[in-house]
């Protein structure tokens, strides 16, 4: 299998060789996998799988073949790998569900990922945490996160842990709203008002195609209420509309299926519609609701880049556990930079040791 990765390896060195030219159409990988992608950086699949090797003796299993969860895994180290020999990381982003915390609970102070934000921190890396969750007030967003803001606050005020300058930002509903740490303000987060940080594409969305975008995914989701008997009811914001269970003893816990047909089709319809065609917007599974946002992760991580004044794709990891293309708001960021894919918080402690780890030994 070793031998197998390296010429992996070969064809993404390749394929970032021929976008630097500007002829990627012309690429060996592109030619066996059309619907392969921009790369940020080559991918060393070889050393990764090794790597993971050692530590999940894939190699040494006589009947279960190499799984998917491996071959997730091989593909994370290498894109640690990569980014870590190719100079310092300058910005991690992170989604916030099943990322940081588990699912519909909050960053509290004895999460592990904790000291491994502010340790990212002391070394001058930018944090973004791009999350789906659309609030216009920072003690919304402080509810969610208390555990690592409270620690900032305390790492910047002990004498004994010096953080220079913490960078970190919060930017909700996809790409809607921007909190920036600030030790003065109350609840540790400022905000920043949209005209100041949006993409000049960004500027481009008329407000009016905005709201009939919402419009049409409303519709779409009410229809989907009502063919499917769900027991749910409509939540609309000012950048948002979506499904949750209707309040009360016996709420409903809708089932994966239920889910990806409403996101599918809510998807569709807007593919098609008008606004749709003018307007990004996200429509993802939250686990137990299913909402449309205007943007998505990629304008996100995005705008992150910007405010933290031009930082490359190449220079930045985004880590969720969202990829799968049904439903996943973490799809998108591949367009902005490179990823990580996780499937639990424990994970995400893992690979930012695993990051750690490499930046010291390269």
């Amino acid at each position: 299998m070793a031998t197998t990765a390296h010429r992996r390896s070969q064809l993404t060195r390749e394929q970032v060789a021929q976008q630097k030219r500007g002829t990627q159409e012309r690429s060996k990988l592109k030619l066996l996998v059309p619907s392969v992608g921009v790369f940020f950086t080559p991918l060393s699949l070889e050393e990764a799988f090794l790597f993971q090797d050692g530590r999940r003796r894939i190699s040494s299993r006589r009947f279960v073949p190499p799984s998917f969860n491996d071959i997730r895994l091989i593909l994370n180290s290498a894109q640690l790998l990569s980014l870590t020999r190719n100079g310092p990381i300058e910005l991690v982003t992170f989604d916030g569900d099943v990322t940081l915390y588990d699912d519909g609970e909050s960053l509290t102070d004895e999460n592990p990922v904790i000291d491994k934000i502010i340790r990212l921190l002391r070394q001058g890396t930018r944090i973004g945490i791009v999350t789906a969750a659309g609030y216009t007030n920072a003690f919304r967003y402080y509810e969610r996160l208390h555990g690592l803001l409270d620690a900032i606050a305390d790492a910047i005020t002990d004498t004994g842990v010096k953080v220079e300058n913490p960078r970190l930002i919060i930017l909700g509903g996809e790409s809607n709203y921007l909190f920036e740490f600030d030790f003065h303000a109350e609840n540790f987060l400022r905000y920043v008002p949209r005209e100041t940080w949006m993409l000049d594409e960004m500027r481009k969305w008329l407000e009016e195609d905005i709201q009939s975008l919402l419009d049409v995914a409303e519709g779409a989701l009410r229809e989907c209420i009502n063919n499917m008997q769900l027991s749910a009811e409509i939540l609309r914001k000012d950048r948002a509309v979506g499904i949750i269970p209707v309040a009360g003893p016996g709420r409903q816990k809708f089932t994966r299926e239920q889910l990806e047909e409403t996101v599918l089709v809510t998807q569709q319809v807007l593919e098609v519609s008008s606004p749709g065609k003018k307007i990004p917007f996200c429509a993802f599974n939250g686990g137990n609701d299913v909402f449309v946002d205007i943007g998505d992760k990629s304008w996100g991580v995005l705008s992150c880049q910007r405010y933290f004044g031009g930082i490359e794709g190449s220079k930045t990891l985004h880590v969720g556990d969202q990829f799968l293309s049904a439903g996943a708001n973490d799809f998108k960021a591949r367009l902005a930079c490179t990823t990580a894919w996780i499937a639990s918080p424990a994970e995400t402690v893992a690979l930012l040791d695993e990051l750690q780890l490499h930046s010291e030994n390269r």
